[in-house]
């Protein structure tokens, strides 16, 4: 757990004191990994940035979650018929280090999150304002006029969210139906 995570590669060209140090306090690596800077420091780096690096690290949470599903789908249930052990062991030692991943990744997440709360306190709104809506139409709210653009750039917007989320929906419907047969044909087995 003390292996360092990867820089994305748009930060090598920052200099050190802007760069984010996420890792927790006690996770300095006997690689050289520096610890977290005083959090003055820290102080130098805007939301906005954050923000960035945490939707950048949800991408990589769903690669990662995307490459662990293709990897147990091609891994074919033991049926009486001998296997090679060494592909076995493989797959399974790729599993283990895409779920170690996969929790350092949440663990940056965690921590990018509360670290954008933290600096933006005085700026949050209720809980009750960033739950995602379901099945439900945006209730009408008060907001100035906006140019044409811009309330098309939105309807295009929102077009995308929806068709994202509904995408998500059949993936998360595939996996669920998935695992059952999985749970399904290991419970025959036994």
């Amino acid at each position: 757990m003390a292996a360092s995570l990867p820089q994305k590669p748009g930060m090598a060209g920052m200099p050190p004191q802007q760069q984010p140090h996420l890792a927790p306090p006690g996770a300095a690596s006997a690689a050289g990994q520096q610890p977290v800077p005083p959090q003055g420091a820290l102080r130098e780096i805007s939301p906005v940035f954050l923000c960035r690096i945490g939707q950048e690290t949800v991408q990589d949470i769903v690669a990662r979650t995307m490459e662990i599903f293709q990897i147990t789908r091609a891994t074919q249930l033991p049926n009486g018929v001998t296997q090679s052990q060494a592909m076995y062991q493989d797959r399974f030692g790729k599993l283990q280090e895409h779920l170690r991943q996969l929790a350092l990744l949440f663990r940056k997440l965690r921590l990018l999150y509360e670290r954008c709360v933290e600096m933006t306190s005085d700026l949050q709104e209720g809980p009750a304002e960033i739950l995602p809506y379901v099945g439900e139409e945006l209730l009408s709210v008060k907001v100035e006029p906006c140019s044409p653009a811009v309330n098309q750039e939105r309807k295009e917007v929102l077009e995308k969210v929806r068709q994202k989320n509904q995408e998500m929906k059949v993936l998360m419907d595939q996996m669920r139906n998935l695992l059952w047969d999985v749970n399904a044909m290991l419970t025959l087995r036994k």
